[in-house]
């Protein structure tokens, strides 16, 4: 009788991991914290048994490896962290449903390629000595909840990814004068936050208009920070993406051009300081199809959408794919993040037949 993946399992690991990592906030899995090295070492218990070996690179990240006949791999894996107060799915639902497939080949034995596991784990400054990890890498897989409403307006279980958004990352920062404020009169004032204020108000006003855009101020930071005192610096953190390349460029430069315009009227100063970025990502088109096939034997329907989330698919680097499950509340970074068990268990048994043409198609190539 042909083996099938133990998708209740994976319901039934995401359950036991709860109660470890969570308090009536959320998960606590935050990386390098005591539920984070919890969940860590909870992990590695469940491979004993399995003919595979473990090893931790340059950086922290724990690779478990099932060899088989071709040198070529294929990677399943994700982070096992999450946001303080997070939910209880982000993450390690693909690390888990990646450690199902590893018992389901390993029960056939049908010599398939290799297939790895991923964690992400610690030591940044030998971050670039991981990229050997890479080198024989044919695709990589990621099983991921929506956390968006998608899904759920059309009543699907699962979805595919084409691609992810493109972001630009920067930190905005005022800078005016420090006053007593209960002695310089309104007018006299170079309040930074009033033109921080302006800016939030005109990023909507972009956004909207570059059709299909997102933009977020995540942070905001003041100085001196005291109610006595008129603000002298404004900081805040400021995420846009776009799944269009030049609509995220035209959101930048309209960005930094209201900064600059408000910053003269209100008589300060702006600077603008790059955290990050990075361009859409498209998801391997073959993939694509290997997944659409297998979506439609289980669900007969299937669906192409982006992601405005990045995950780890994004930086990768090699042939992706990202496959979403339905959230509900379509809400996630959150304690109320779920899916419906029937959800879960339809996409551990999707993943894994997808993981199987994959493999198959990896060694046809």
């Amino acid at each position: 009788m042909k083996f099938i993946l133990d998708a209740r399992g994976v319901i039934a690991e995401l359950k036991a991991l709860k109660p470890l990592t969570s308090d009536a906030y959320g998960a606590q899995r935050v990386a390098f914290g005591p539920g984070w090295v919890r969940s860590s070492s909870w992990i590695q218990e469940k491979l004993p048994g399995l003919p595979a070996e473990t090893h931790t690179d340059e950086v922290g990240d724990f690779w478990v490896t099932l060899r088989g006949a071709s040198p070529r791999e294929l990677v399943i894996g994700g982070q096992m962290d999450s946001v303080s107060n997070g939910g209880r799915l982000d993450g390690c639902l693909n690390v888990l449903a990646g450690v199902e497939i590893l018992r389901r080949i390993d029960t056939q034995s049908a010599g398939q390629p290799p297939e790895k596991v991923w964690r992400v784990g610690s030591e940044f400054e030998r971050v670039k000595d991981s990229g050997r990890e890479l080198q024989n890498i044919a695709a990589y897989l990621e099983l991921h909840f929506e956390q968006g409403p998608v899904l759920l307006d059309l009543d699907l279980p699962l979805g595919v990814v084409l691609r992810t958004f493109g972001v630009e990352r920067h930190a905005v920062t005022f800078r005016g004068r420090a006053a007593h404020s209960g002695s310089l009169p309104m007018k006299r004032r170079k309040d930074v936050l009033l033109a921080a204020e302006k800016m939030s108000w005109e990023l909507y006003g972009i956004t909207e208009r570059s059709g299909g855009g997102v933009c977020t101020i995540g942070a905001c930071t003041t100085k001196p920070g005291i109610v006595t005192s008129v603000v002298e610096e404004c900081r805040i953190a400021l995420d846009q993406r776009h799944l269009d390349p030049r609509a995220l460029a035209r959101m930048l430069a309209d960005a930094n051009e209201a900064s600059e315009r408000f910053a003269r009227e209100g008589h300060v100063e702006v600077s603008w300081e790059r955290l990050w970025d990075i361009p859409p990502r498209p998801v391997h088109p073959e993939l694509i199809s290997w997944y659409d096939a297998a979506i439609m034997e289980k669900c007969g329907r299937s669906h192409r959408l982006p992601s405005g989330p990045l995950h780890d698919a994004a930086g990768v680097g090699v042939p992706t794919f990202l496959v979403f499950g339905q959230s509900l509340h379509s809400i996630s970074l959150n304690k109320i993040e779920d899916t419906k068990e029937e959800h879960l268990e339809l996409c551990g048994r999707v993943f894994d037949r997808w993981a199987g043409k994959t493999m198959t198609g990896i060694d046809r190539n």
